[in-house]
């Protein structure tokens, strides 16, 4: 079969939806225009837990413009039917006013709708909220954990003893929260016993079961509408409890209702990265080859769900290891629930590793890539298969070369700019190819142009670019002749936005609807007599610009256009689908880079600034070159933040969210982002999908954190072992 022209895929091209976002047009979920709609606002318990004892409303009911003050004493009792096709944790999730509980500081405990922002604001200040509060347990230093989680292959204790190196080290991450541009926003509107909902999610379908469940109704009776993200980094993975209130209140007034969270309410609204303890013992060869590594980890979670994500894996197969023991154990706390938070567990644990590594190669005299080198896997040693493809040392090597790692210093604090000590790090960093089942729907209409739908979200990757080039090239199409439109729950179903699943599921799903729809033209043009094309085997028939001709002859074919107007079609149309992995797979699949970093400390304040940086990446296929670049300079930026910056602050007294802005919630800025430069290696996966990609967007932040603080070592020869890296920890 001659294969499809490829014009779209792999082109340097900007963002299909991009003059609309930069003049304006778009509307995010607080934007849309809805009717007669009126303004929610949360009251968010004052207490880290406890009862409500009394809620007196009657001030806030007699000013202008309020019209309902809802709270557990009132609001109807809900279904609240289990819900298994959603991203819940484990556990009882949190019921809006269904009881007097307080579980943690800032729950919304009351919702005051008004007929202006402004009036729902002033009553909420005025509702009065009396408590039997307790003392909430919100540190992960001193409260009590679940039962472990474990994994073990070999021995670890037995070879840790006998091993001539030894390191028994000690990690702390802090708390991260997401911090979107765009805060978590929804406007709820019923029709009779239909909802639609306009809402900030990375997941319309997870939204719309939600709440088909907790309000007892069928699916198709929800309908989610989100097709622009403003930022997510995971936020939007699950339909948190303000979403529920403001459906719960638009069906109480009778009226659309708009439910906008304050910058401050997104810190117990919504999840966060779990702050860690993490004890990580290693042992080598005096060659730096390692006999076993023994991980004990305890992450925070809320009293009520018990949150997990993927920290174990890294330590199982990232290195050649034979005996590895892994216990991961929650702790339960009065907080709300955490969730994932871009390159969940993964960088996490990466911070910890690869730290140990560059500890190891220090101590031992070894160049940090080159211990690495040592320690490469010839297969998966915790599943014991193939990778399906494993580039790192390739990474490694590409990544030496461009950044000058032969001008490193190998002694730490030799290297001296006047006040500035410089130094030179570099971390591995991996992350799971997911994929999972997604469908799509493609129609081709007889003017040439194509609709394709699906109900996936764009957060900021580009998902409108890169779908829309995947479908240009299958239907042999120009870009401008395809729209690709998302993020309504009426479309096709799709899996979740995030864990680097959409190129992978959705676009597999696209690749195969658009195949589809070609196909069916090219047979009614080869069975048609009146075509050029009659009798050409369908094989040798390709498209390109919307015209169908044979492979090595463009003169004999005709366009889609034509064809389907002499045929009396108005469109054809396919749905494609994706099934996702097989249930048992034959290689394991990852992606990988290698990120390197400088970085300037000031040798009297221990201020730290990051000079540049350098991400190599195996990721696969690249289907948009231009959005790949962006993608990484994002995740690298973030994981400025997570080594330097970002620390969520909890007052344990009462369990308030001390820093809960953006004043004292520190994120890089312009000033804090160095050069970066990403390079992505040219390839692609076959076995991971048709479309031979990997997914990026979270193996770009995955070893950000540990490249800086392993430069950091190099400039100051202090070893700093808990994020975020401060000018304290250096004095």
């Amino acid at each position: 079969m001659s294969p499809q022209p490829q014009a779209a895929v792999g082109a340097t091209l900007s963002r299909v939806e991009g003059r609309l976002k930069v003049t304006g047009q778009v509307r995010y979920s607080a934007e849309h225009d809805v009717k007669d709609a009126v303004h929610a606002v949360i009251v968010g318990a004052s207490i880290g837990r406890g009862r409500i004892t009394a809620i007196d409303a009657r001030t806030a009911l007699a000013q202008p413009g309020v019209l309902r003050v809802i709270h557990h004493g009132n609001a109807p009792k809900l279904p609240y039917r289990d819900n298994p096709a959603s991203n819940n944790p484990p556990g009882q999730r949190l019921r809006a006013f269904q009881d007097d509980k307080v579980l943690f500081h800032g729950q919304p405990v009351a919702v005051v709708i008004a007929t202006t922002l402004e009036a729902a604001q002033h009553g909420a200040r005025l509702v009065k909220i009396r408590y039997d509060a307790q003392k909430p347990s919100t540190d992960l230093e001193k409260a009590k954990a679940d039962k472990s989680i474990t994994y073990d292959r070999g021995d670890a204790e037995a070879a840790l003893r006998s091993a001539p190196v030894r390191m028994d080290l000690a990690f702390k991450m802090a708390r991260n929260h997401h911090n979107a541009m765009e805060p978590h926003a929804t406007i709820a509107r019923w029709s009779g016993n239909k909802l639609t909902v306009w809402d900030k999610t990375q997941w319309v379908v997870g939204t719309q079961t939600e709440l088909s469940t907790v309000f007892g109704l069928p699916a198709d009776s929800v309908r989610v509408i989100s097709p622009y993200v403003g930022g997510g980094f995971g936020s939007g993975l699950r339909c948190w409890p303000h979403t529920v209130v403001a459906a719960l209140a638009a069906r109480e007034i009778r009226r659309p209702v708009k439910l906008v969270l304050t910058r401050k309410q997104q810190y117990a609204g919504t999840g966060f990265r779990p702050s860690y303890r993490y004890r990580l013992k290693l042992g080598s060869n005096r060659q730096g080859r390692l006999a076993a590594m023994a991980h004990e980890m305890e992450a925070e979670t809320s009293s009520y769900e018990t949150f997990t994500e993927s920290v174990l894996q890294p330590g199982q197969m990232l290195y050649s290891t034979p005996n590895v023991h892994q216990a991961y154990r929650t702790v339960p706390l009065d907080v709300n629930t955490p969730l994932y938070m871009r390159g969940p567990g993964y960088a996490t644990a990466s911070f910890v590793i690869e730290s140990a590594m560059d500890e190891l190669a220090h101590k031992l005299g070894i160049d940090p890539i080159e211990l690495r080198r040592r320690n490469e896997p010839s297969q998966d040693e915790s599943k014991n298969l193939p990778f399906s493809t494993r580039r790192l040392r390739e990474c490694y090597t590409t990544g030496a070369r461009t950044f000058g790692w032969d001008q490193r210093s190998t002694e730490p604090r030799s290297r001296r700019e006047g006040d500035w000590l410089i130094g030179m790090g570099m971390a591995a960093g991996v992350y799971d190819t997911a994929r999972m089942p997604a469908q799509a729907h493609v129609r081709l209409d007889a003017d040439g142009t194509a609709l394709v739908d699906a109900a996936a979200s764009d957060m900021g990757p580009g998902t409108y670019t890169s779908q829309t080039q995947v479908a240009a090239d299958a239907l042999g199409l120009t870009m401008r002749t395809v729209t690709f439109r998302l993020g309504d729950s009426l479309f096709p179903p799709t899996p979740p936005h995030g864990g680097s699943m959409t190129m992978a599921s959705v676009g597999s799903a696209v690749l195969d609807g658009c195949d589809q729809v070609r196909r069916q033209a090219i047979k009614l043009a080869v069975d048609d007599r009146r075509s050029p094309l009659y009798g050409v085997k369908p094989e040798d028939v390709v498209v390109r610009g919307g015209r169908l001709h044979v492979d090595g002859n463009p003169a004999r074919g005709e366009t889609y256009k034509s064809l389907l107007s002499r045929n009396n079609r108005t469109h054809l149309e396919a749905e494609g689908s994706f099934a996702g992995p097989p249930a048992t797979e034959r290689h394991s699949f990852y992606a990988y880079n290698a990120t390197f970093a400088e970085v300037a400390v000031d040798a009297t304040l221990g201020l730290v600034r990051v000079r540049r940086m350098l991400g190599v990446y195996d990721a696969g296929r690249i289907i948009s070159p231009k959005l790949a670049e962006s993608q990484a300079i994002g995740g690298i930026t973030g994981g400025i933040g997570t080594a330097l910056l970002e620390h969520t602050v909890t007052d344990h007294r009462d369990g308030r969210i001390v820093n809960a802005n953006l004043a004292d919630y520190l994120v890089p800025v312009n000033a804090d982002v160095p050069d970066i430069k990403a390079i992505y290696l040219d390839g692609e996966d076959r076995e991971a999908g048709p479309l031979g990609v990997k997914g990026l967007g979270e193996v770009v932040h995955v070893g950000v954190a540990p490249a800086i603080a392993n430069a950091v070592f190099n400039a100051t020869g202090r070893r700093v072992r808990q994020l975020p890296i401060t000018a304290e920890a250096l004095l």
